[in-house]
Parts: structure tokens; C-alpha cells; sequence
């Protein structure tokens, strides 16, 4: 299972919101490359970079993105606000892999062309849900998707690994949402990252035994509730 600490950027500064409210930000850290660089040296397989300015709409973390991609030699994978061919292109020619979420549910057409110029191992697609349906539009529009159904038609058009959140778990620390992990996690042919919710190591190791392809850890990794070196231990 893959290690993968997330980095959530809000005006240049590391921080944490609770199920994606701007009035529940934790500042973490003024200095993000200096906490992505922490995180690969303890060990993380990969980097969960977000610019939640860009998912929101009211700003841009672009060049901080790529000055903290540079300055890594583990994989990156970049999201938030990539709602357009251009910016998706842009950001696939310096990071591993994209998240796409909005785009994803609303313009399949350039969802193929992506896939068709790109592949399907750099192309992560999020599916955010609450009690089961996919949200989009920074989790302030819901699609009236259902989860399970939604991963199936993302499958059928080509595409294998998922990013879920169960909004309702997001920063809470509350644990993980086991039940729709575990139906993901079923359907044949995905990769399913887990996130939202991880409090401690015993919430991924549930999070392993679903067969989860990777775990993402933010703020329990941030308040030193949990650390990159123990998760590995059972990873």
C-alpha cells in the first residue's frame, strides 16, 4: 500500500480544512517545500500536492506547485482547480500524475483526449462523496452520481485508479469510511487511495485490509498523531 502524505495549499501556506470548509483552515506551515522535502525523507512514496485556491476558485498556488515538484525526487501528484485542457497539460508535463474531479464529470470529451494523449497510469480520478454520492465543484455541487456506478463508468471508459473521500470524514479524524471503502475496493480492475479520516495506525491498517492501493495521511500526520515511519512498518 502506498505511503501518501497530502500537502493542501491555501495563499502559499500548508494547511488543513475540516470537510472542505475555508472558515475551519489549520495553518501548518508557512513553508511548504520545507514540509514536502520533510515528508520524502521520512519515507513517503508519494506527494499528494492540492491547491485548494485553485479548487475554490479564488486564487492560484501554480508556481509555489511547481517550485515544490523541482524540489523532489519522489513522485508528485497535483490537483485542485484543473478544469481545463491547458491547465491539465500543463501540469502533467512536471508532475507524475494529475487528480481530476470537476472536469472528470463534466467534459468526458476531453477526459478521452487526456486519456488518449497521456494514459491512463497518470490520470487519477476523484471521487468525493457524501452518504454515497459524488460531489464536484470543490464538494459544493453534487453530481446525483452514485459512487459505485461512477467508478464503473470511469472503467469502462479506460481509466483504473481512484481517489475517494468521503467528504463527511475530511479533517475530522474521526476514522475512516470502511463501508464505502470496501465496495470500491471490490470492483475489479481499481486502484482505490483511501482518504479522510485517518486518526492513527490502526485506522490504516483497516484501511490496508480493504486492499486499498494507497492511504492518504494529512492531519493526523500534521498533529503528529500518526508518523510516515510506523505506517510503513505495516504498508
Amino acid at each position: 500500500m502506498k505511503i501518501i502524505p497530502a500537502i493542501d495549499l491555501m495563499e502559499g501556506k500548508v494547511v488543513r480544512l475540516i470537510k472542505g470548509q475555508q472558515e475551519k483552515k489549520t495553518i501548518y506551515s508557512d513553508d511548504p517545500i520545507k514540509i514536502a522535502k520533510q515528508w520524502e525523507k521520512s519515507g513517503a512514496d508519494l506527494i499528494h500536492l492540492v491547491d485548494l485556491d485553485a479548487t475554490l476558485g479564488i486564487g492560484s498556488n501554480w508556481e509555489l506547485v511547481k517550485n515544490i515538484v523541482k524540489e523532489l525526487s519522489i513522485p508528485v501528484q497535483v490537483a485542485g482547480g484543473l478544469r481545463d485542457e491547458a491547465a491539465i497539460t500543463e501540469a502533467l508535463n512536471i508532475a507524475s500524475k494529475v487528480v481530476l474531479g470537476t472536469l472528470a464529470f463534466t467534459n468526458k470529451q476531453i477526459l478521452k483526449k487526456l486519456l488518449s494523449d497521456f494514459g491512463n497510469d497518470r490520470i487519477v480520478i476523484s471521487v468525493d462523496h457524501v452518504d454515497g454520492n459524488i460531489v464536484v465543484d470543490g464538494w459544493q455541487k453534487n453530481t446525483g452520481t452514485n459512487l459505485i456506478e461512477g467508478i464503473n463508468e470511469f472503467l469502462e471508459i479506460g481509466f483504473y485508479e481512484f481517489l475517494l473521500t468521503n467528504v463527511n470524514r475530511d479533517g475530522t479524524l474521526e476514522g475512516p469510511d470502511l463501508e464505502f471503502l470496501q465496495k470500491a475496493c471490490n470492483i475489479k480492475g481499481t486502484k482505490i487511495i483511501a482518504s479522510g479520516g485517518i486518526s492513527n495506525i490502526n485506522d490504516v491498517l483497516q484501511v490496508k485490509n480493504c486492499n486499498a492501493y494507497g492511504v492518504i495521511l494529512g492531519k493526523a500526520l500534521y498533529e503528529n498523531k500518526i508518523s510516515i515511519q510506523e505506517v510503513k512498518k505495516i504498508a
